[in-house]
């Protein structure tokens, strides 16, 4: 109940933030209710429909992070003191963001499934002609045959339950017993993530390049979903491991970033925006090397698809796309936001000390300009070496 008092007292800004959590739980929702109707329309092909369930894993994660971000930003979990004279403790201001994020995330579900129904013609009516001008067809939907509607419910759960579960995690109190002079070297210090997240994105893209020879064409067992596109699955286990080694050489790609800014004897400006990148690069990176990973997926997906037309895209395969893209971008667009958040003081000190507001527009431009000459062509190359193998 508080949970959702506080939801309904939110700024407008806070409540849309959460209005695109429910967004996107929509349509992870409506993804996983086509396998189930893709499974009650085709008994016999149940491996067909397990590969479509399984990449459902994609946006689901993907919703999972950008709800777990959202609640870092949300201004009710930042209110430590005033909670805690309520009797709430960080633990229980965890669990009650974890319950605001399953909320929404069950508003979102609920929703995805009365407009699988609506499109079913479950709910009165003939079904309607809406799924086929998006190119849905009753194959996905499994119209006119019945559909097992608690095993919707229990299936959709799984969208709420890992949102708050993520959400519960990300915002356990960590470092309550440490003072801030002994936290503010810590979060200055450089992560150690870079060598490690290199070698196992080299590791994913050299087992891309073992796995795709001479499978590319041949049909694959993990199609995706809405058509029969193959897709390996050792190319796709490469294209995980790489994943896997972008998100953890994030944090280390933007303290290097830092480092190269305050590189040699920089001036006011420079240090400034070195300092910054440094000091966030823990909060800024594992968004930005999720975004990196998915922009170099995209990236090698789409050169290959217009590359072999035998491949075309289904419309299914295009919403979890949309929801990962947008997830992903939201994510990173909410953490620099909390960066900026947590630079309030630091800035407010500056602006008293003289600093023109200029000069502050300028580092924050130095540092998004640092970031992308440094990530960009590290996405690019890593994407360009995840394609090659799938075209020879």
């Amino acid at each position: 109940m508080l949970a959702l008092r506080l939801a309904r007292r939110s700024h407008p800004v806070v409540l849309l933030r959460r209005l695109f959590v429910t967004a996107a739980a929509f349509g992870t929702g409506f993804l996983l209710l086509s396998t189930l109707g893709h499974a009650a329309g085709h008994p016999a092909s149940a491996d067909d429909s397990l590969a479509r369930l399984l990449w459902c894993a994609a946006p689901l994660a993907a919703t999972a992070q950008l709800a777990a971000s959202v609640a870092r930003t949300d201004p009710a979990a930042r209110l430590h003191r005033g909670m805690a004279a309520a009797g709430l403790g960080p633990l229980r201001l965890a669990l009650l963001a974890a319950a605001s994020t399953a909320l929404f995330c069950l508003l979102g579900v609920l929703l995805s499934l009365l407009a699988f129904l609506r499109l079913r013609g479950d709910l009165g009516g003939a079904p309607s002609t809406a799924a086929g001008g998006f190119g849905i067809g009753s194959d996905v939907l499994g119209t006119g045959h019945p559909f097992p509607l608690v095993g919707a419910l229990m299936l959709l759960s799984i969208v709420p339950l890992t949102a708050a579960a993520t959400t519960a995690v990300a915002l356990r109190p960590r470092s309550a017993d440490i003072s801030p002079e002994a936290e503010a070297p810590t979060k200055a210090a450089n992560p150690s993530g870079l060598p490690w997240g290199m070698a196992l994105t080299a590791a994913g893209l050299a087992i891309e390049a073992y796995a795709s020879r001479g499978t590319v064409t041949s049909g694959g067992l993990l199609p995706l979903p809405g058509r029969l596109v193959s897709s390996p699955p050792g190319v796709l286990s490469g294209w995980a491991l790489s994943t896997v080694g972008l998100v953890l050489a994030g944090p280390g790609l933007v303290h290097l970033c830092g480092r190269l800014l305050c590189a040699g004897r920089p001036g006011g400006l420079r240090l400034l925006a070195g300092r910054v990148l440094q000091e966030e690069s823990r909060r800024l990176g594992r968004p930005l090397g999720v975004l990196c990973a998915v922009a170099s997926a995209t990236y090698a997906a789409v050169h290959v698809y217009d590359t072999e037309h035998t491949r075309p895209y289904g419309p299914l395969t295009a919403v979890g796309a949309t929801v990962v893209v947008a997830c992903v971008t939201a994510s990173a667009l909410t953490a620099a936001l909390e960066s900026r958040s947590a630079r309030a003081r630091t800035t407010a000190a500056l602006r008293r000390l003289g600093a023109p507001g200029s000069t502050l527009r300028r580092a924050a431009a130095l540092r998004a300009a640092a970031v992308g000459i440094v990530v960009g062509p590290l996405t690019w190359a890593v994407a360009e070496m995840a394609t090659l193998p799938l075209l020879r």
